[in-house]
């Protein structure tokens, strides 16, 4: 294809244009606006929305904005799933083609503002987008920080833009300031802006275009989506001073199936499905009589799990075994007997009181295979490659950053080394309320992923695809299912 042939004179357009301005952009799309819908129809399609739009989880009651707007390409595909759309660009001419585009949803208000300065309070919004804007904007990082002070916690920035490429006509034809981004340039801004449950991966779509120039055609370049999520304040420490209580008080969660308070984290032989929203809902952990007569009768009865991932992991004599958040010990103490002496067990939590209460049993049982270290799941003090298996007992939802626990984990784990974890999914997105409430954390509500989410994650961390057993029983949080599952996963040989 030609792009722009016969529309507009592009190139003496931008020649124009750069003697007036040091950022070509917002005047270029001042000039382009009236054709800009059927310049962006060649350039990139609907599939590039979709496959944003999936990623993000959207609730109906979620108030969102998108960055960069244009004509309305993005908003026009978020209009229905959410309470709200702020459509916000720096071009009037722009944004007047998109209230015509716009016109027949009524949950939408359009901004004229600089995207380093938008008309948004601080943690006010549920999610904003940003579809091929960030190579318009001179100071990317600056851009990123600005939308990601607008987020409410635990809400989502969903980003789709060129990978690196070397097309430098674009510059001067497409008004472009940077010719796409590598990958793992976005995913450390990301960082950089305190953003957590990083990733970043391909759309498996591509901008095609070509030069009035340089005679280049049909150039094709690939598209990434980035997404992340803002960071919930106090969750660590609220997670860390909870279970610390617990150890001490020498219980599990407090409460029963009967509806006085207790935590979905702690098992509980009798399941209620009546309230997971006021703590009222436990899933059974499946152990075995003779599993639960094989450890210390203290760890026994001491249980904050919400399944066995001992059941799937296949131990062997001999092997290395890491329990992430181990809590009490029973993991670890019923991961030792299967390793036996030649083996060994490393067991992981950041909460004292915990790591006083597990160190005291294994003395006291004499387990000599098992050792019990404090640390974060997002930097386990364990060497790289030395580890056969890492288990995990409804931990990874009480975590901050769960991409960095599963790069974590494929750290320490040797070739072929296997992933085993129980934990807390979502089916499906839940309300803003829901997702930025920090007391939930502790109650491995709040924290839990959707369950797509996490084998997303799972997989840009370098495993195998990861195969899901789901548990029978659920509850339901803003409308979304919530159920344990049991995940594992491969880091390749």
């Amino acid at each position: 294809m030609v792009f722009f042939k016969g529309i507009i004179d592009r190139k003496n357009t931008i020649k124009r244009l750069t003697l007036t301005t040091q950022n070509p952009s917002k005047p270029y799309f001042e000039t382009v606006a009236e054709q800009w819908d059927q310049i962006r129809g060649s350039y990139f399609t609907e599939a590039v929305r979709d496959a944003v739009i999936a990623r993000a989880y959207l609730h109906p009651d979620m108030i969102v904005a998108d960055i960069g707007a244009g004509t309305g390409f993005m908003s026009a595909g978020l209009a229905a799933h959410v309470s709200q759309v702020h459509v916000v660009d720096g071009s009037p001419a722009m944004l007047a083609a998109a209230r015509k585009n716009l016109a027949e949803f009524g949950n939408i208000t359009f901004h004229e503002a600089d995207g380093l300065k938008l008309p948004f309070e601080d943690s006010s919004l549920d999610a904003v987008f940003a579809n091929m804007y960030l190579h318009h904007c001179p100071d990317p990082l600056a851009a990123i920080r600005e939308m990601v002070r607008v987020l409410r916690p635990g809400g989502r920035l969903l980003l789709s833009d060129m990978d690196a490429h070397s097309h430098t006509w674009m510059r001067t034809e497409m008004a472009d300031i940077w010719l796409g981004f590598p990958r793992e340039k976005i995913h450390g801004w990301l960082e950089e802006a305190g953003m957590v449950n990083i990733l970043v991966g391909d759309t498996r779509q591509s901008c095609t275009s070509s030069s009035e120039s340089t005679g280049d055609k049909e150039v094709v370049v690939s598209i990434f989506y980035a997404s992340g999520t803002k960071r919930v304040s106090g969750m660590r420490e609220l997670v860390r001073e909870e279970y610390g209580a617990i150890a001490e008080k020498n219980s599990c969660c407090g409460g029963s199936a009967s509806g006085d308070g207790g935590s979905a984290c702690c098992s509980q032989p009798v399941i209620s499905l009546e309230s997971l929203e006021q703590g009222e809902v436990h899933f059974e952990q499946d152990y075995s009589p003779q599993e639960q007569a094989d450890v210390p009768p203290e760890a026994a009865a001491f249980s904050l799990g919400c399944g066995n991932p001992i059941a799937m992991a296949n131990l062997k004599p001999g092997e290395v075994v890491v329990d992430i958040g181990s809590g009490g010990g029973l993991d670890s103490f019923l991961a030792a007997r299967k390793v036996g002496p030649e083996g060994h067990v490393i067991g992981v939590d950041m909460t004292p009181a915990m790591l006083k209460r597990s160190r005291r049993s294994a003395k006291l049982n004499g387990y000599t295979n098992v050792e019990f270290r404090r640390g974060d799941a997002a930097d386990l003090p364990v060497e790289s490659g030395s580890v056969d298996v890492i288990i995990s007992n409804c931990v990874i939802n009480l975590t901050e950053d769960k991409g960095k626990v599963f790069q974590e984990a494929f750290r320490v784990l040797k070739p072929g080394g296997r992933l085993e974890i129980s934990d807390m999914v979502y089916g499906g997105p839940i309300g803003s309320e829901a997702r930025a409430a920090a007391a939930g954390w502790s109650d491995c509500v709040t924290g839990a992923l959707i369950e797509d989410e996490m084998l997303d994650l799972v997989a840009q961390a370098g495993f195998n695809a990861g195969k899901v057993r789901r548990s029978v029983s659920h509850g339901e949080v803003s409308g979304a299912k919530i159920y344990s599952v049991i995940l594992s996963a491969v880091k390749p040989e």
